[in-house]
This record gives C-alpha cells, sequence and structure tokens, in this order.
C-alpha cells in the first residue's frame, strides 16, 4: 500500500512539473491563482529614509506591521544585518530592536507576543521550504521546551520587497523567554546562558573579536575525545551569552566554569552513571533528552556543536536549550552525512572527524548509561504517541503550505529570489517547484521517524 500511494504521487509530481516551462516553476498548477489574492499574511515594513542597513550599528528606522491593509502596530525601531554564514545570501536577516522617540530601547508587545525589546527578521534562503525552522521551534514548543515564537510576514524595506521572512523573538534572559534569574555582580549563583558556537565577535567592543578569548568565552579542560590530551580532538569553547562578555565580573566566569568543569569530571569518572555522585548531580536530564531528540528527529547538522545554548539558574542543574537555527536540517545539507535520514547526529565526529567544530563528548557518554538510553526510549514512546507522530508533524507541514499559498506568499518570495531549481548552498535536494521541496521534506521525515523507531525501540 505504502509503494501505491509512493507511485501515485511520484506520477502526480511528473505530470504537474511537466506542465511548466522555466518561467513557471514557483508552485504545482493546481496552486497557481492568476486572480489577485486579498493577502491575510502580516505585513512588515521598514523605513530607514534609504539609509543602508549594515551588520553593525543599528541604524534608525520606523516598522509598521500591517494586516489587511490595516496598521496593527507602528513605532520606532534601530535595525541591523544579523547572521554568520547566512550573510553570504543576498536575502538578509535582520536583528531590531524596539526604541522610544529617543532611540532607547522600550520594551513592546508585538503580534501577541509578550512584550520586548529584542527581535529578528529571519530570512529562510537556502531553506527553500521556507518553514524548517518554524516547524522545529512549533514542535519544542508543543512538547513544553520553550523555543522562539514565529510568525510569517511579508517585508519590505523602504517600499521594496524582500520576500517571505518569518518574524522571531531573540534569545535572551526573560521572564518570557529564558526564564532564569537576573543576574547581578554581586550575586554569582545565577543565572547564566552560555553559547557553544563560532566567535563571530562585537565590532563594537574591540576585546571582542572574531577569535575565542578570556574576554568572550572559557574552554573546556577536555577535548571532543574526552581526553585531556589538547592536541588531538577538537575544543570546545563556551562564550558568555548572558551576562554578556562586557557585564560578567571576574567572580561570575570562575563560577560557572568551576560548574562546568565538575559536570565534565563527573561524566568521566568511574562512578558517573551514579545518580547521587555522577552526571545526573549536575544537569537537568529531562532538558538534555528534549534537545537530543528535537535535533536527532531533524538530523541538525549543527546539532550540539554550533548555534547551542546552555542555562544554568541560580540553585537549579545545567539545562540544555533553547534550540537554534535548523536551516540546515532536515536532509537539507549536502556534507557529513546531513542528506540521510539514517545516522545519529551526535557521533558526527566519527563522519567528519576533520571538522572545526566537534559535539563535545558529552553525548557519547550519556550513551554509555543504561537509564540514560532508557530515559530516551520513554520519552521517544510518549512523544510518537501525538507530538511527534508522522501525522502531527505532516499536518503542521501542510498548514503552513496552505496559508503560504493562499497569500501568493510562495509565488512572490520566488519571484523574488528565483533560486528554485538552482543550487544554493549546502542544498542536497534541488526540487524545481515548490512542491517539490515540500514533497521532499516530508519524504525524508517520513524516512527519518522509521530509522529513529528502529534504533530506538532497540534501547
Amino acid at each position: 500500500m505504502r509503494s501505491l500511494k509512493f507511485i501515485f504521487s511520484l506520477i502526480l509530481i511528473i505530470v504537474s512539473c511537466s506542465k511548466y516551462d522555466e518561467t513557471v516553476d514557483i508552485v504545482s498548477k493546481e496552486n497557481i491563482d492568476d486572480k489577485p489574492k486579498e493577502k491575510n499574511i502580516i505585513i512588515a515594513s521598514v523605513n530607514t529614509n534609504n539609509v543602508e542597513i549594515v551588520d553593525e550599528p543599528k541604524i534608525p528606522g520606523t516598522l509598521r506591521f500591517l494586516q489587511k491593509d490595516s496598521t496593527v502596530f507602528e513605532g520606532p525601531i534601530g535595525i541591523e544585518i544579523r547572521g554568520s554564514s547566512s550573510q553570504m545570501f543576498p536575502k538578509k536577516s535582520y536583528g531590531f530592536e524596539t526604541w522610544d522617540e529617543e532611540n532607547n530601547d522600550i520594551n513592546v508587545e508585538l503580534l501577541d507576543f509578550p512584550k520586548e525589546e529584542d527581535w529578528i527578521f529571519y530570512a529562510p534562503y537556502s531553506d527553500k521550504s521556507l518553514i524548517r525552522n518554524v516547524l522545529i521551534y512549533e514542535l519544542s514548543n508543543d512538547i513544553d521546551f520553550y523555543a522562539s515564537k514565529t510568525k510569517f510576514v511579508e517585508l519590505y524595506i523602504n517600499n521594496e520587497y524582500k520576500g517571505l521572512y518569518v518574524f522571531m523573538e531573540k534569545i535572551k534572559r526573560d521572564k518570557n523567554r529564558v526564564n532564569i534569574s537576573k543576574n547581578k555582580s554581586e550575586d554569582i549563583s545565577g543565572g547564566y546562558i552560555l553559547k557553544i558556537d563560532k566567535s563571530t565577535g562585537d565590532a563594537s567592543n574591540p576585546k571582542s573579536q572574531n577569535e575565542y578569548n578570556n574576554f568572550n568565552s572559557f574552554r573546556s579542560n577536555y577535548n571532543s575525545l574526552g581526553t585531556l590530551d589538547l592536541n588531538k580532538g577538537a575544543k570546545t569553547h563556551f562564550l558568555y551569552e548572558y551576562p554578556k562578555s562586557d557585564d560578567i565580573s571576574e567572580d561570575q566566569k570562575s563560577f560557572i566554569k568551576k560548574y562546568i568543569n565538575d559536570f565534565e569530571d563527573s561524566l568521566l569518572s568511574e562512578n558517573f552513571k551514579d545518580f547521587d555522585s555522577g552526571y545526573s548531580k549536575w544537569i537537568d536530564k529531562e532538558s538534555f533528552i528534549n534537545f537530543f531528540l528535537l535535533n536527532e528527529i531533524a538530523k541538525n547538522i549543527d546539532g550540539y556543536r554550533l548555534s547551542t545554548f546552555i542555562t544554568k539558574d541560580k540553585g537549579q542543574k545545567l539545562k540544555m536549550g533553547p534550540i537554534w537555527d535548523f536551516n540546515l536540517a532536515f536532509g537539507n545539507a549536502n556534507y557529513c552525512g546531513g542528506e540521510s535520514p539514517e545516522g545519529w547526529v551526535y557521533l558526527f565526529n566519527d563522519i567528519c572527524p576533520g571538522d572545526t567544530w566537534q559535539v563535545p563528548f558529552w553525548w557519547k557518554r550519556f550513551m554509555e548509561d543504561p537509564n540514560w538510553k532508557k530515559s530516551i526510549k520513554d520519552r521517544w514512546l510518549e512523544l510518537r504517541k501525538d507530538k511527534f507522530s508522522n501525522q502531527n508533524i505532516l499536518n503542521k507541514i501542510s498548514n503552513y503550505n496552505k496559508y503560504l499559498i493562499d497569500n501568493n506568499s510562495i509565488k512572490d518570495n520566488f519571484n523574488k529570489w528565483n533560486i528554485l531549481n538552482k543550487y544554493i548552498w549546502p542544498n542536497y535536494y534541488i526540487g524545481v517547484t515548490y512542491t517539490d521541496e515540500i514533497t521532499y521534506l516530508k519524504d525524508w521525515i517520513n524516512k527519518r521517524l522509521i530509522w529513529m523507531d528502529s534504533q530506538i525501540n532497540n534501547f
């Protein structure tokens, strides 16, 4: 029955693709409507008086959110280009702060998201499905593991259409985001946010260069192999995300570094499986397991080693998350096995041992503990009943797809950015149409879920 459905789907794709010339390759024919449609999607309009937006610093502007020609928000902002490797793309992502009339930061409720001042317009580009980050963040929030809230918007800058974007929360300490204690310099016990990532530096602060240093980070005592020989494996660096590098005190640095060191020492000790004296003494196991499953279900090729957040609150254990940056996940990377729906991401180092950024030894060591594997299995079986069921995930994709097509957002975006049927780094699959991209994504997820079932059921 499964094979018949696959053949039928393949026939539909071939038939639909055969009806197109090169200028009409946006969506399958049944989804194209030549009549103008009334857009229900939020329109985000940024006006900088034609001043160019740069990487640093933020420049002043005005933001308007409109829906069906009605203004739902208007106010001053400071805006800049954001991102690391994504800055190579012509479709830029932007970070912005809501400001008052004197250009001071001010907390504002935007599009029903809780009040804050830091926001993002994320630009899906190499992810031609346009939905990978939205999907995984929603799945994370569905299992009560906080991830940034998102909304699709169409972005205009100085009246120029920029395409389909995702408006989203920036990760930061806040009661409605990363809900940890406010860390005061005289109180070293918490809270903290650390990040395992590339060091991109801060152009406004000469001490924070595009490198790891004692100002912006600290290094693990162990290499990625879990040994003290730093000439082997790779070095793991922990960047200070909160408090920021220019705010964190030396005592606070010492406290959080010692906590990480003690955790890693316990994980490599002979009694690491012991609940009272082993690694369980130091970490919130539930958060680690949620983080593990989300990265694995998407086979996030950057998982564990880049864009990885870790928190430590006052009086609490170390927690993983929130998750971040899955645009190369779900089979969208053509290197280090990222395209295959099989294989564990936590074993990345075995596949690509020469990569500069390696997965910390933690995750391999956890797998040596039968209780850890049992916890993974129990959580997986629980989530597969509903939140991680094939049907639930595929329904989300279909709903995003319908919403964007109903608003002509797919057609407009790819008319602006003519990248369908073209290789954009690091695409593995290159669909002729948008429908091809969605079909590939759904098929990849089905295969991934089947593979994970086969592995975890044997834990």
